[in-house]
């Protein structure tokens, strides 16, 4: 396995604790997470088998766990006065992606290297405010596997550790790959250090 990001070694050698969840995608893991949030019960440790997060760390789609421990942020979205988390990324968008309003936490958003500098533990969320005319679609999109689309004029990149956005109209959201209704005004922000997880 390889670090995320160059020169800074990242993880460690380390088994899921008793109590961790194992979950193979990233909304199970956020899932499992809103579930802890709701009982008023700390975050358990994670054990990704899959998702955009296990991704990113290294970890490959498999049936086991390679024993490499990190410690993550996680992500908070304020959707219109509803409060919800996400371990990957929070996606308002178009149908077509002319208008988007986006915020990583991981690299990756299924085969796309849509956060190509976003790392899970700098305490900041990658976000990127889109907006692009129909032809510019298809020269973005050719780049995005390598991530190799920005710097781009219609996309606008912030890497913050809080953030509110108030789109021209509500557009449909997407958590960890879950719709979540649509929204108009958005706040994310980050908790630092706040989970761990074994890929």
């Amino acid at each position: 396995m390889s670090p995320i990001a160059k020169g800074q070694p990242y993880g460690e050698p380390g088994e899921l604790p008793e109590g961790g969840v194992i979950v193979g995608s990233d909304a199970e893991a956020s899932a499992a997470l809103s579930a802890a949030r709701k009982d008023r019960r700390p975050f358990p440790a994670l054990g990704l088998l899959g998702g955009d997060l296990c991704r990113t760390l290294g970890g490959g789609a498999g049936h086991e766990l390679q024993g490499v421990r990190f410690t993550v942020d996680l992500g908070e979205a304020l959707l219109d006065g509803r409060l919800h988390l996400f371990v990957a990324h929070m996606v308002a968008r178009t149908r077509l992606w002319t208008r988007a309003f986006v915020a990583m936490n991981a690299q990756s958003l299924g085969p796309w290297n849509l956060g190509p500098r976003a790392h899970p533990n700098d305490g900041l969320l990658d976000t990127y405010d889109v907006r692009l005319a129909r032809g510019q679609l298809l020269p973005v999109r050719s780049r995005l596997h390598h991530g190799a689309h920005l710097p781009h004029p219609g996309i606008k990149e912030r890497r913050t550790a809080a953030l509110q956005v108030e789109l021209e109209r509500p557009l449909p959201v997407r958590l960890d790959g879950v719709r979540t209704g649509k929204a108009r005004v958005i706040s994310v922000r980050v908790q630092p250090d706040a989970l761990t997880v074994v890929v």
